[in-house]
């Protein structure tokens, strides 16, 4: 069992979340009804309800509640449900509000960096900041206790095989010299250790990118890590809420069909090759028929392709004139799984190899 503050997982593992719309309230729910803890993506978790294309942030907020209190529901009272927002979103602050007055048990927050998270959920959920190095644990954890006297409840390591935006240079990711998990992970440790002993609370590390196995969990835990945060592989299960085009997409991939795409965050991205991604390579504005003014960085005037409605292309079936964000891992996923059954085998060659 992990403790994060007042709260308590069965299993080391969390569900990473994944969007748009393919974290949702049904894969969130079931992982957290094996004991882990299910997250819910807030990246436009209302693309489908009434009223998303007149006021999306409004819309996405009321939908983030309902998926938080369905979820809290198929979970039975079992596991924690989180929900990832990104800093490089607007409606940031409201987001964050929103999951609050759902009742999720924690927020996890990257693409960016929370500097302000404190501000508007302090005390009401766990907060968790995603970091890519030890130095930006170390700024985010100063900026929190200088502007707010508080410090992370957890904190999730995101290393450079991960699906979706990556925290590092696109150079470095093709050459294949980022820095590795399990460096990080060090150097995480190392700068978090002074804010737990100034505040007096344990800060649990979760470590992600490229996890697939029992035997990688059990390697981590063995480096001092709490758990692990696990996405991709989830993907490929009945319970997952994308569409079962968008599943075969990740089932059918091969080491060939996965590769670095620029997107309009200013985050490198990994993805599955298909033709949307293709037509990128050549052109621009590929997917501007609509700005749902969803991302602060980007400037609808000169971006490649609006992500939004990439994104939300893919996850409805559409999935050759969309994005599909996967981790490396996802060559090796070949078939369908239940969660259950997959959190089975994880836990269980994670067991044999403690």
């Amino acid at each position: 069992m992990i403790q994060i503050q007042d709260k308590f997982l069965n299993i080391p593992l969390i569900q990473g979340g994944m969007g748009v719309g393919v974290s949702l309230s049904s894969l969130a729910g079931n992982v957290a009804k094996c004991g882990g803890m299910g997250v819910i993506s807030a990246a436009h978790p209302g693309y489908n309800f009434e009223g998303f294309r007149k006021d999306p942030t409004a819309t996405s907020c009321r939908a983030i509640k309902y998926h938080i209190q369905r979820a809290k529901e198929i979970a039975e009272g079992k596991g924690l449900i989180g929900v990832n927002i990104m800093v490089a979103g607007n409606g940031y602050e409201e987001l964050v509000k929103a999951s609050v007055e759902g009742g999720c048990d924690a927020i996890i927050s990257g693409a960016g960096l929370p500097l302000d998270l404190p501000k508007y959920a302090k005390g009401k959920a766990l907060l968790a900041p995603i970091v890519s190095s030890g130095k930006a644990a170390r700024l985010i954890a100063k900026v929190w206790e200088k502007r707010y006297q508080y410090t992370p409840d957890f904190v999730v390591i995101e290393g450079s095989k991960a699906g979706g935006h990556l925290g590092f240079k696109k150079e470095d990711l093709l050459a294949g010299t980022c820095q590795k998990l399990e460096d990080i992970l060090e150097d995480v440790k190392k700068e978090l250790a002074p804010f737990q002993e100034k505040f007096k609370k344990s800060i649990p590390i979760f470590v992600a990118g490229g996890i697939d196995c029992g035997k990688k969990i059990a390697e981590f835990i063995k480096r001092g890590a709490s758990g692990v945060q696990i996405a991709t592989p989830f993907i490929a299960t009945y319970e997952c809420d994308a569409s079962q085009e968008f599943k075969d997409m990740v089932i059918n991939a091969t080491k060939e069909d996965i590769e670095l795409v620029k997107s309009p965050t200013g985050f490198p991205g990994r993805a599955i090759v298909n033709e949307f991604v293709k037509k990128t390579r050549n052109r621009g504005n590929v997917c501007m028929k609509s700005c749902l003014d969803c991302m602060i960085p980007c400037n609808p005037s000169d971006t490649p392709y609006c992500i939004s409605e990439a994104l939300i292309q893919s996850v409805s079936g559409n999935v050759n004139n969309g994005l599909v964000f996967v981790g490396t891992q996802a060559a090796d996923i070949h078939c369908m799984k239940h969660v259950h059954e997959l959190i089975q085998e994880l836990m269980q060659e994670m067991e044999d190899n403690l």
